[in-house]
């Protein structure tokens, strides 16, 4: 299924009262799910949710959802296409709905990209913070509108920048509850399952993209590198948006 946006996404309309319950709720899961498995922890976020609650996946690899998958069989997925996307993102994001038990569902942006190019320029080079609130986080807030909680693949052992992510936490943006199933993970924790479970993974991951957004700002790690150093090289941006 592909979700075509047609306008800048309203803010939530989740009332006050209810906004406080949920960060209420969100911080006693914090402390309560710090230590469980990452099923039990999507297993819990769709028990308390029911269908306001969907898992987000960026498709560099299949790990959360076959986590997602295992917990709770037929999960949507909401997929997030930018336009700028490898070609070898959209071949997983393919394989990993076709191998999977979950129920994809694909985010668009109403302008393509030579018509986006045409009215803004390549964003990208010009102002990459504008870039992705456009292709990026705007059409995710539209897309998470009908959700009260939803759920991404941040680990802490990412960057210094997501260290501190709990395994529950309050969106203050999107007031909403935001899940981090794998927030506890190693990189050798990540890598011990996709060998036991032969996840699908991004082929890009084999040439040296250990973190994988849009092609334009996206380029292999160095050894040695921070696993995000690919990611917006150069400059100091270190996050599109859409976790912060």
């Amino acid at each position: 299924m592909t979700l075509t946006l047609t306008r800048q996404p309203p803010r939530p309309a989740i009332p006050d009262e209810a906004a406080g319950h949920l960060q209420a709720l969100a911080l006693d899961a914090a402390r309560n799910l710090e230590g469980s498995t990452a099923e039990e922890i999507v297993r819990w976020a769709h028990e308390t949710f029911g269908d306001r609650f969907a898992v987000t996946a960026s498709m560099a690899d299949g790990v959360l959802s076959h986590v997602a998958a295992r917990a709770v069989p037929g999960m949507k997925v909401l997929f997030l296409d930018t336009g700028y996307h490898f070609a070898e993102t959209i071949g997983t994001r393919d394989a990993i709905a076709a191998a999977y038990n979950i129920d994809v569902e694909t985010v668009t942006h109403p302008l393509r990209v030579p018509e986006h190019e045409a009215e803004y320029g390549k964003l990208y080079d010009i102002d990459a913070d504008l870039c992705c609130t456009l292709r990026k986080v705007w059409p995710l807030d539209r897309a998470l509108r009908p959700y009260h909680a939803w759920a991404g693949g941040v680990r802490r052992s990412e960057s210094p920048s997501r260290a501190d992510t709990p395994v529950v936490a309050w969106d203050a943006k999107r007031r909403k509850v935001k899940v981090n199933p794998l927030a506890a993970w190693s990189d050798e924790q990540v890598e011990d399952y996709v060998n036991r479970h032969g996840i699908l993974v991004n082929p890009l991951r084999e040439v040296g993209y250990t973190s994988i957004g849009c092609e334009p700002c996206t380029r292999p790690v160095a050894p040695g590198e921070d696993a995000r150093a690919g990611r917006w090289a150069g400059t100091s941006k270190t996050e599109c948006g859409i976790n912060l």
